[in-house]
């Protein structure tokens, strides 16, 4: 039997709107770990992030409640065996690259925050141009404790795992375009903000950082095909992993251009990512 690789992403996918992941979804996960099929997890989220979603669901590392064997963190830059932690591929921008990144959003009056290398991803400094910008503000309170002004602190200069710009409300597709081409030597990804739903993030990492980058990696270490991938996803920072892959779902509530795009199962509240393991032939 040929090895196969399942990946689900996190926020929008598996878990749905009140942060919680069905029983349905966790059965499915773990009979495809009973069929020998490795499980992932592809999320945005950092690995800090990641483990206080599941903390808050009473689903810690330590309960082993969630039967996935690996966790692609940060949207690519980090790849840890879970449960147990132990981080197998790490990426970060260089310090004089963060500093040509930074000089551009400074130049666009674009809110951004730079989030320190692995392990230290949850710290982050920031830089606010004093825009109207609830989903900026929002996740600054979320993260208060980890992140200081860029003005009052020297370790801006640190390598980053990467830079989060914020834009409010839904972003001009074409201006979006327009970051990916003006910063073409980094990986510019967009995201919608997991907070309001609504807003653009843009996230910069080293040019070798993707969702499906990553999954590449893994693959080739497990001695997987692409053919032997199938994934699911919910949201633009998704589509190079859907399209990597050999089979690519997206749940019902992503945007309309994804689901043109890819084959449609069910909603994150209605079990889609059981649907995406059913549909791809694996159970």
């Amino acid at each position: 039997m040929e090895k196969k690789l399942f990946i689900t992403d996190f926020d929008g996918t598996l878990l749905k709107d009140d942060k919680t992941v069905s029983h349905e979804d966790i059965r499915t996960l773990a009979a495809l770990r009973q069929k020998k099929i490795t499980t992932a997890v592809a999320t945005g989220r950092s690995e800090y992030s990641f483990d206080k979603a599941l903390k808050d669901m009473g689903m810690s590392r330590e309960a082993c409640l969630l039967p996935v064997d690996y966790v692609i963190f940060s949207t690519g830059a980090g790849i840890m065996e879970f449960p147990g932690g132990k981080v197998i591929r790490q990426k970060e921008i260089k310090s004089l690259d963060i500093k040509r990144i930074t000089n551009y959003f400074n130049h666009q009056k674009i809110d951004y925050m730079v989030h320190k290398a692995i392990p230290d991803t949850r710290q982050f400094l920031y830089k606010s141009h004093g825009n109207d910008n609830p989903d900026f503000q929002a996740r600054l309170a979320l993260y208060k404790a980890y992140a200081l002004p860029i003005e009052d602190t020297c370790l801006y200069f640190e390598p980053a795992t990467e830079v989060l710009a914020v834009i409010p409300g839904k972003a001009d597709m074409r201006f979006v375009e327009t970051i990916k081409k003006e910063l073409s030597g980094f990986s510019v990804i967009h995201a919608t903000s997991p907070i309001d739903n609504c807003s653009a993030w843009i996230e910069v990492f080293d040019k070798d950082v993707s969702k499906s980058k990553a999954a590449a990696f893994l693959a080739n270490r497990l001695g997987i095909c692409r053919q032997n991938v199938i994934s699911v996803g919910n949201d633009y920072n998704d589509q190079d992993l859907l399209e990597w892959s050999g089979k690519g779902f997206v749940v019902e509530n992503a945007p309309d251009r994804l689901k043109q795009r890819f084959k449609t199962v069910l909603s994150n509240n209605q079990c889609g990512m059981t649907w995406a393991a059913k549909a791809s032939g694996l159970l």
